[in-house]
Order: structure tokens, then sequence, then C-alpha cells
């Protein structure tokens, strides 16, 4: 399978450290351990309240934290998570705009995407041609300062949308900062100019006014997808808004004949939120409040998908955590082309059959299926992923 014999070459050969079966939950600074496998938040791990952090991945070559600039694509590309998901991206999404909300600038954003679209085969997506858009959290073009571990989550976001959607417009929407006052106005930003879809690939801990913060995030006929986070059972804000998809993580593998399949990421965040009232749409029994999530993709580091960056170390890297799931979900909903419809996260609990039920895995030791999948709703997978766009 062309992903393992790619991220054969990310795997520490020496030493005597002995690598766990398995991603385990984040650590100190966010680093993780899998299979052969190294990774690190791309962005600060431990933020102050009221500040959020992204939920990219990035795979190492070593513990000693040594990113891996490859020459050539490693991880999953468009074609295997078009075929992986069984998405209409070659003939959909025309006339779509999906919006990404990230912190701070990456200047070399559009041109990190070009060569991205251009090693798959993709159409020129530019400011020229109109299909690229990249404004302050004012619609201006007065940028916020850069940020190397943001611009790493900036180039994974615009990737992934063009990987599932490759007919979309982008938006790029860049926050002043990671506060969550910052990236709310970046929201509303999106919102107003148009989007049909914005994607959220970040989150902190939740706090008492995120009830009524969670209005940014409101904007009825515009589908808004929020990662879930990558630290295992849990639940993050803004994805535990009642207005927002909140999307889990899976460990996507390929059978090599064209066939996926797919468990919960233990990375994955999920849960009960402390705070958000449950949504009318959501009837699961053990939570009172809001349940995260509500759909998954891939987001396990050990099945990354490949990036193209610049502004940190240049070259391919191969990215994981809820950050590839999240804008993957808001790109499903342009293919889907009824965002205007979308009541919420509500789509995915009212066409459960064109979902593939994740059953396996869990994303900790709560004792119920709000952190261990099973067949049906589950917290760490919520409906399943997307198996064409009919959920959406």
């Amino acid at each position: 399978m062309k992903l393992i014999r790619s991220l054969a070459t990310l795997t520490l050969v020496s030493g005597s450290l002995m690598l766990s079966s398995q991603v385990v939950s984040a650590g100190p600074g966010g680093f993780q351990r899998g299979i052969g496998v190294y990774a690190v938040h791309a962005c600060e791990h431990g933020v102050a309240t009221g500040f959020a952090r992204c939920h990219a991945y990035v795979v190492l070559s070593d513990i000693l934290g040594h990113p891996v600039p490859n020459s050539s694509p490693a991880g999953y590309n468009p074609s295997d998570l078009q075929a992986a998901y069984g998405l209409p991206s070659s003939t959909a999404g025309s006339g779509q705009t999906v919006a990404i909300v990230d912190a701070y600038d990456d200047p070399n954003a559009e041109s990190d995407l070009g060569v991205y679209r251009g090693e798959f085969s993709l159409s020129p997506c530019t400011t020229a041609n109109g299909c690229f858009r990249k404004v302050s959290q004012t619609g201006s073009t007065n940028y916020p300062r850069g940020n190397k571990g943001w611009a790493e989550e900036i180039s994974l976001d615009l990737d992934m949308v063009s990987a599932i959607c490759p007919n979309c417009h982008i938006l790029l929407v860049e926050a002043n900062s990671s506060s969550f006052t910052n990236l709310a106005a970046s929201v509303d930003e999106a919102a107003k100019l148009g989007a049909n879809a914005i994607s959220n690939s970040y989150g902190g801990s939740e706090y008492g006014s995120e009830v009524s913060d969670q209005s940014h995030y409101n904007h009825p006929g515009i589908a808004i997808t929020v990662s879930s986070g990558d630290s295992g059972y849990g639940v993050e804000f803004p994805a535990a808004s009642q207005y927002v998809t909140a999307v889990g993580g899976t460990t996507l593998t390929s059978g090599g004949n064209g066939g996926y399949s797919e468990t919960a990421w233990s990375g994955a965040g999920s849960g009960c939120s402390a705070y958000i009232a449950k949504p009318a749409w959501q009837k699961d029994g053990s939570c009172a409040n809001r349940t995260v999530t509500d759909v998954a993709a891939d987001a396990d580091p050990n099945t990354g998908v490949s990036v193209y960056d610049t502004y940190h170390v240049s070259g391919w890297l191969v990215f994981g955590g809820t950050s590839v799931a999240s804008p993957i979900i808001a790109s499903v909903y342009a293919l889907a082309g009824n965002a205007g419809t979308v009541t919420a996260g509500s789509s995915p609990y009212s066409h459960t059959s064109s979902l593939h039920d994740v059953t396996s895995g869990s994303n900790g030791s709560c004792g119920t299926y709000l952190c261990t999948a099973g067949a049906g709703y589950d917290g760490p997978t919520g409906n399943g992923t997307p198996k064409g766009s009919g959920a959406f």
C-alpha cells in the first residue's frame, strides 16, 4: 500500500525506544507515539484561557522533534480520500465556497496551495482566477503577523478542501490571534463574505460564557464544522456548540484493493458538554447536554494525509489530527450543495444510511458510548463517516 510504503521513511530505525501498537493520548507538548510514527501538535499545545490551539499533528522523523520535509508526497492523497468516502469530487462543488478560519498569517498559503493542486492535477485555484481569496478577520488585506505552526494548519486545511472538493472556491480568513474572540470574529466575517461552509480546526477548554459566545457560530444556511480535539476523551469548545457539526476522528486503513476500513482514533475528542444544552436533533440518552461528536473522518497521524508547506519547513509533510477531519466534512457539505437547508449539525442524524458506521475503537475508558465506538451513534465518531455526500 502506497501509504505504508511512504510512511516507512518516517520511522525511527535506530535506538532502543519501543513503539506502542497504537497512538496514545497526547502528553506534554502534544507528543504522540504510534506505529512507526512520531507526531506533534503543529501549534502551541498549552494555551491560556480564552485561546484555542489548532488540531493539526505533523509527523516527525524522530523523538527529537525533527519535521520530515519530503521531496514527494507521502500519506493519503486526493484520490485515496475520494475513494475512501465515495465522493463525487470530479463533478460536484461548482459555485460553492468553503471558508477556512485559522489564526495568524501564512504568507505562502496561495503558492503552497498551487504546488499541492499541481501535483495532483487539480485545476488552479488562485486569486487571479477568482477561486482563492485570503482576508483578515475584518475582510481586509491587512493580514496578521505570521506564525509557522498555524501556517502548517492553514496548508493542511487548504489542501483538504482541494482534495475533497476540487471545484470549490476557497476563502481563507486569518484571525489576528488564536483568541476565541478573534476566531469568532473571523467566522462571522466568513459568513458575511458568502461562504457556504466554514471549517474550524481548533479548540480549547470549555468555559461558562461559551453558552453566549456560541452565537458567533450560529449562521443558519451555512454548514459550520469544528474539529473535536486531539487529546482523547473530553469536550472542547467550539465543537460543543449546538450550532455546528462537531467532527471526530478515525484511523482510515486501506485494504490494498480499493477498500477501506475505519476504527475510532484514540486521540479524537468526544463527550458530554458541561454547559451547552442538547439540541433537539440529538437523541442519545446518557448525556443531558450537547454530545460531541456528530460525524467523523480520517485523523490518525498513522494514517495521515499529504500536505505541502514552505513557511515552516519546505516540502511535503504528513499530517493527522481532527484538523484533517473538519475541512473534509465541510467540503463534503459543499459537494452536496444543500448548505442553505442545513439546520446546524442535524443533517447526518437524518441520513445515517449515507454514512459508514464505525463500530470499533475508543478514545478513553469512560465505560459508555461517549468514548467507545459501537453500532449506531457514539461519541468519537458520531453517526459515522461519509459514504458519498447524501448525509450532508
